[in-house]
């Protein structure tokens, strides 16, 4: 399962993450980092990612980044085989 991590609705490059996923028909978990209830969340991306700007995209534990990258969306819909061409 693809989580995204964000940190609310105020993040653009997180709303501009999750809407390019969508389209790219891809299903992911949202959760917010913002929210005091993901706290373990939250450590998880800054100590155990090492990453200090939302969005943070996780697909496996190999495979992970930071920020808007549509280039790696779209990378990453091909290899599951969501997006064609």
């Amino acid at each position: 399962m693809i989580t995204v991590y964000t940190t609310g609705s105020g993040c653009v490059q997180c709303r501009m993450t999750k809407q390019v996923m969508t389209s790219a028909g891809l299903e992911f978990a949202d959760v917010d980092l913002t929210d005091p209830v993901n706290a373990v969340a939250r450590d998880y991306v800054t100590d155990d990612l090492g990453y200090s700007q939302a969005p943070v995209v996780v697909v496996d534990e190999n495979d992970h980044w930071s920020g808007f990258r549509p280039d790696l969306i779209d990378r990453l819909a091909q290899r599951l085989g969501q997006r064609h061409g």
